[in-house]
């Protein structure tokens, strides 16, 4: 949990940074949405890669590998003399993400008791909330004090910490079944895998081309001050931690409608906020809405590729890593694509739109337009 926290509020970094960081190297601010496009996209050929490549090696040492290529990229990204050396440094960020993902996200199973695997899948998972409630606002924080390179340094010293943690706490996780390229296609050719890689990328989509550009929302149409765009940025996260925790619950019953809630959530508040977000009032009301539902998604999705492949939960963690970053590069390539052509506004309504498709899709199934595990 604490390994995914390092990386999410490392690839996440730059949304309360990305003004600041595109001042410095004079770039705009759609431009500067590369820090989130680059490592989306190294994560996704890495996933595979890297899984296949090393599956006859420990899994911790591998997760300590990783982590340590993270701290890395952290100081990296604080040394940064140019701009393309920062997204240097993103590229590092993009192979971690791929390989400590894949590995830690299903590794539930190998370290607590059966009937305790969905209750430590909801706490590796609700690193992801952790790192918009803790990690972004405290970067972001520690930024507008000191400067964008220090919130980088300080992450790396705090990711080294986690390398030793990691090594002292985590039991050796020796691979009993490597993840072969046969097995990754097996998984892939499975309806209900299919089925999760449309859901997926559609509501990933959606968040990731709108939140990526939230900073710029807040301060041109929102006018809110650099200082307080924290504290929302806090709001948000705080909701996504409930968000996660209730989508965890939930989705174990109820996976379909819990999935397409929370799609229909981001819908609503990306759609309302160049509306109801011009008031501070309305902006907070609308993230914490946000948070609540995009806290549910990533949970949401990794039981859907679990459920479709329980007989290799590696490779359908691969597979949901690949999908997800894959999905996170594209959506913040098209945000800033839109952003700079338009406004900020114009992202969160197309993002919304997204989103809307997300739901449709859901109720395409119910009405039998795809197949569904039994009971769900």
């Amino acid at each position: 949990m604490l390994g995914i926290f390092s990386i999410v509020t490392t690839e996440i970094l730059p949304i309360g940074l990305l003004t600041s960081i595109g001042s410095s190297f004079t770039v705009s601010d759609g431009m500067a949405g590369l820090m989130m496009t680059m490592p989306g996209f190294l994560a996704a050929v890495s996933a595979p890669v890297v899984t296949v490549a090393t599956g006859r090696i420990d899994r911790r040492v591998m997760l300590g590998v990783f982590i340590l290529l993270l701290s890395l990229a952290n100081f990296l990204a604080a040394a940064a003399s140019s701009y393309w050396l920062l997204l240097l440094s993103r590229v590092l960020v993009g192979v971690t993400i791929g390989g400590f993902w894949s590995i830690g996200a299903g590794l539930a199973g190998q370290l607590v008791p059966a009937r305790s695997v969905g209750r430590a899948t909801s706490v590796i998972f609700s690193a992801v909330p952790l790192g918009s409630v803790l990690g972004v606002p405290l970067g972001t924080f520690i930024g507008d004090i000191a400067g964008w390179r220090t919130a980088f340094l300080v992450v790396g010293g705090f990711t080294l910490a986690v390398l030793v943690l990691l090594l002292a706490v985590v039991p050796p996780l020796p691979s009993d079944r490597a993840t072969r390229p046969d097995v990754l296609g097996s998984v892939l050719r499975r309806v209900d895998t299919r089925f999760a890689l449309v859901m997926t990328f559609l509501v990933v989509l959606a968040h990731f081309g709108t939140y990526t550009y939230i900073t710029p929302f807040l301060e041109q149409v929102t006018h809110v001050g650099s200082g307080l765009v924290t504290v929302y940025l806090l709001v948000y996260g705080a909701a996504g931690i409930a968000g996660n925790f209730l989508g965890g619950s939930a989705v174990g019953r109820h996976p379909r409608s819990t999935f397409a809630t929370a799609a229909a959530l981001i819908a609503a508040a990306t759609l309302l906020l160049p509306v109801l977000g011009r008031s501070e009032v309305g902006a907070v009301a609308l993230l914490v809405v946000w948070g609540v539902a995009y806290g549910a998604v990533p949970v949401c999705s990794q039981t859907w590729f679990s459920k479709a492949a329980p007989d290799s939960p590696e490779a359908s963690s691969v597979l949901f890593t690949a999908s997800f970053q894959a999905t996170i590069s594209i959506g913040a390539l098209a945000g800033g694509a839109v952003l700079d052509r338009s406004s900020p506004s114009t992202v969160m309504v197309l993002g919304g739109a997204a989103a809307v498709l997300m739901v449709l899709v859901a109720l395409a199934h119910r009405s039998g337009g795809f197949t569904w595990p039994k009971g769900s």
